[in-house]
């Protein structure tokens, strides 16, 4: 029997003791809601792998947008799915890009709301790779570079608040930091997917997006599962670089890798849930296996505790209702 001063459980005797001392709090602004938006007008496609999620155009992502205001939720992230795909990304960068076009409707609708964009090129090119592929397949990392600062200064000239390169191509925070400077946009902030791992975890994201690739995979450009000491590397080379923000993607997997990042780096670090994950909890909750409220309030408040500052998460909006 331990010591009368040795006795923990005096702390969790009621709901009232259990808040007062609660080491980690989940608040709707420690989240951010991704959206897909798609070309066209007054359409919601449902995701059938990810129960609740649609790809919107934008009007309906505007009004999609004032109910994630609403909720407390202070930021969202674009993924644009183009009615066009070529070899070059060229949906990507363009003025009219749907990014580009859904973030100018956001900014003039919800002018407080924080408008980040997703910077990578599988969602628009017709091979579905992350980049510009050489003859025999390879990715050209310094060719990529190059569109990766044209798209950023795009998305940024359409009123994006934050740009997210996630190619985890190298150079790429540094080539997009001085093409956005030099296009005068110094104040506009790079969350660096900075540890992105070749996840089995994007299936449902890869449906959502139309972007599987049509060979091979991504594993040249996307970390190894089983290396943590190389996510570090990739979390110095983004921060010196210029950097503003870290990310960790997937997040539940890799738990231990988002702790040490945040021990690691002083910059802000998020944590991205990916689709994978939401749609675990989806399928076991749809099943009644379990209580989906409790399962993922428990599961974000993980990622919290392991570090991260704020979460990219499906379940933002559901979270956020769950905790007012």
């Amino acid at each position: 029997m331990p010591f009368p001063q040795e006795r923990p459980r005096r702390l969790r005797a009621t709901p009232g003791l259990r808040a007062l001392v609660r080491e980690t709090v989940l608040r709707p602004d420690d989240l951010v809601m991704p959206f897909f938006v798609r070309p066209g007008k007054g359409e919601k496609r449902p995701i059938k792998s990810m129960p609740g999620q649609s790809q919107l155009t934008v009007d309906e992502l505007v009004k999609a947008a004032t109910h994630v205001a609403a909720a407390g939720v202070p930021a969202v992230i674009l993924f644009g799915i183009p009615d066009r795909k070529d070899a070059k990304a060229t949906g990507a960068y363009a003025r009219d890009g749907i990014v580009q076009m859904a973030a100018r409707a956001l900014k003039a609708r919800h002018p407080g709301l924080v408008v980040m964009a997703d910077l990578c090129f599988c969602e628009y090119t017709d091979h579905g790779h992350c980049g510009v592929v050489r003859r025999n397949g390879s990715i050209d990392n310094d060719a990529t570079l190059e569109l990766a600062a044209k798209t950023a200064v795009s998305q940024a000239e359409a009123g994006c608040d934050v740009v997210a390169p996630s190619g985890m191509m190298d150079g790429q925070v540094a080539a997009i930091r001085k093409a956005l400077d030099g296009a005068g946009f110094e104040e506009t902030p790079i969350l660096a997917y900075a540890v992105k791992y070749a996840s089995g975890f994007y299936g449902p994201f890869r449906d959502a997006a139309e972007s599987p690739p049509k060979f091979g995979d991504r594993s040249t450009h996307q970390m190894d599962p089983g290396n943590s000491r190389e996510a570090l590397r990739e979390a110095d080379l983004d921060a010196a670089e210029g950097a503003d923000m870290l990310m960790v993607k997937p997040a539940l997997p890799y738990l231990d890798v988002l702790a040490a990042v945040r021990a690691r780096c002083h910059l802000p670090v998020a944590a991205y849930c990916v689709s994978g994950e939401y749609s675990m909890i989806k399928a076991a909750a749809a099943r009644g296996w379990i209580d989906e409220k409790r399962v993922a309030l428990e599961a974000l408040t993980s990622i919290r505790r392991a570090g991260a500052d704020f979460i990219l998460t499906y379940h933002a909006l559901e979270a956020a209702r769950w905790l007012a």
